[in-house]
């Protein structure tokens, strides 16, 4: 059978919606909504942002000292957000649905090149097509 690029997108819509049906997923979005609750991550959020706005423009005008200050402070608010627990939870859930979307392309990747391996009666093991056992009869050229 011949699939359409139409029914393969379909079909990855229906496995991204598993995808966002998983714990992991769940649990990155209630970390998430607790972190866009917590007035004290928003508030440093808010300066980190400011304080990135002003490095920026330091940068631009070339005011190396400045910059040196405010970068400073940008990695001490960075240091302080990631200090919020939530926040640790929030980053190892961003990491773990990174995972899962990895494991589900590289399942995908390996499969599609076993499946070209299988068809042409190439070797798995070897990771050959068939072309290429068949091309390479251990025979010389020369």
């Amino acid at each position: 059978m011949t699939y359409t690029k139409q029914q393969i997108v379909d079909k990855a819509r229906e496995v991204a919606d598993m995808i966002a049906e998983t714990e992991e997923v769940d649990f990155f979005k209630r970390a998430e909504a607790q972190i866009n609750e917590n007035q004290q991550i928003r508030e440093k959020i808010a300066s980190l942002k400011s304080l990135q706005k002003q490095a920026v423009n330091f940068q631009h005008y070339g005011k190396e000292r400045a910059l040196e200050l405010i970068e400073k402070k940008i990695q001490k608010i960075e240091d302080e957000i990631d200090a919020v627990p939530i926040v640790q939870e929030f980053k190892q859930s961003q990491s773990d649905v990174n995972s899962l979307l990895q494991m589900v392309s590289t399942a995908i990747a390996n499969q599609v090149t076993n499946n070209i391996i299988t068809d042409t009666g190439g070797d798995l093991l070897r990771g050959e097509t068939g072309s290429k056992v068949r091309n390479d009869g251990g025979g010389s050229c020369s």
